[in-house]
């Protein structure tokens, strides 16, 4: 059975090449888990901004602007937990995934 060495910038791993196509799709599946966190992120930063800039508006009396400036805070906050929780939640299966099992070198 041939080994293939995975780089790895914290710790090089040996894995046999049959895994190697699973341990692929499990490497981009932590990046789309990333790229997931900062579209969150990007989101909260959105409505951060609008937000402040809805609660600079002073002149304009003909919506409660207000409200909605601190509703667009209010999700800014939710996003960023919303985010956050999914990424971790995810995180933490990806490495039970991830963790070196055991290999059997009695089976022929």
């Amino acid at each position: 059975m041939r080994k293939v060495k995975l780089h790895n910038p914290f710790k090089a791993r040996i894995i046999d090449e049959k895994l190697l196509r699973e341990h692929l799709a499990l490497e981009r599946t932590k990046l789309a888990n990333e790229r997931t966190l900062l579209s969150y992120i990007r989101a909260s930063i959105y409505l951060l901004i609008s937000g402040l800039a809805l609660l600079q508006i002073k002149d304009y009396q003909g919506i409660s602007l207000m409200w909605v400036g601190y509703l667009s805070l209010f999700l800014c906050i939710l996003f960023i937990i919303v985010g956050f929780s999914r990424y971790v939640a995810l995180e933490r299966k990806l490495n039970g995934l991830l963790r070196e099992q055991p290999e059997d070198n009695n089976k022929g």
